[in-house]
């Protein structure tokens, strides 16, 4: 019953274009800038060749059993629900309207990969040992292309001529409201803290209900992103 509703949401999100991001028609590209990414490390490994897609800001390379994460951006765990603040009939339904952000993140993505070689240039390490690297196809970034659509944000806003040009991306994203600036959803950060259930068997009800007692949340640009969604199961 729970991959019925799930995949019923799914549909649901991508029959609106207010709520997601259109993964037919390309969103147009805001002005380009030129990229700058910092020079290679030569003690750092560079991984290339064809990937799968793991989820909206992981990629695995079979040949080298290997996880990317891309670098400086972040993007909605697969179990994760964003929702639709356009929450019309309250005394109808308990909660807004679910949006899976993590697949939707993940199909972006996974589209824009295709069966294309990617190239990652490791940058770092995260805190579990994953590699970050900023990751291309034909001189296309890969965390710009999430960034545009509006399936992932600036992980972090420190000041860098890359995050610079990611910032850009960012705000147009937000002032386009595509993807996940059109809904109501958690930090990535705080959600990864407070899920308990991790699973894909998630219900959208556990993420509406963390959102009502949120300490932060990824707000889209107008007003009524200020009010927070008010719990109707007490």
């Amino acid at each position: 019953m729970k991959k019925h509703i799930f995949a019923a949401a799914v549909s649901t999100a991508i029959a609106h274009p207010s709520i997601a991001a259109d993964i037919i028609d390309q969103p147009p590209l805001p002005p380009r800038l030129e990229q700058r990414a910092p020079a290679p490390l030569e003690s750092l490994p560079v991984f290339q060749g064809r990937v799968a897609v793991m989820d909206g800001r992981t990629l695995w390379y079979p040949q080298y059993a290997q996880r990317v994460r891309l670098a400086d951006i972040d993007a909605c765990d697969l179990p994760q629900w964003a929702l639709n603040p356009k929450w019309g009939n309250r005394a109808k339904t308990k909660a807004p309207l679910p949006v899976p952000c993590g697949p939707l993140a993940k199909a972006w993505l996974k589209r824009t990969v295709g069966d294309k070689s990617i190239e990652c240039t490791v940058l770092g390490y995260s805190h579990d040992g994953v590699p970050l690297g900023r990751c291309a196809t034909g001189g296309e970034d890969l965390a710009l292309e999430m960034l545009r659509v509006g399936w992932a944000r600036v992980a972090s806003p420190s000041p860098n001529p890359v995050n610079g040009q990611y910032l850009t991306y960012q705000n147009y994203a937000m002032a386009a409201r595509y993807g996940m600036w059109a809904t109501y959803v958690l930090d990535m950060n705080e959600w990864r803290r407070k899920a308990v259930d991790k699973t894909l068997d998630r219900r959208p009800i556990a993420d509406f209900n963390l959102l009502a007692e949120r300490e932060s949340e990824i707000s889209p640009p107008f007003v009524d992103a200020r009010h927070k969604p008010k719990r109707t199961d007490r």
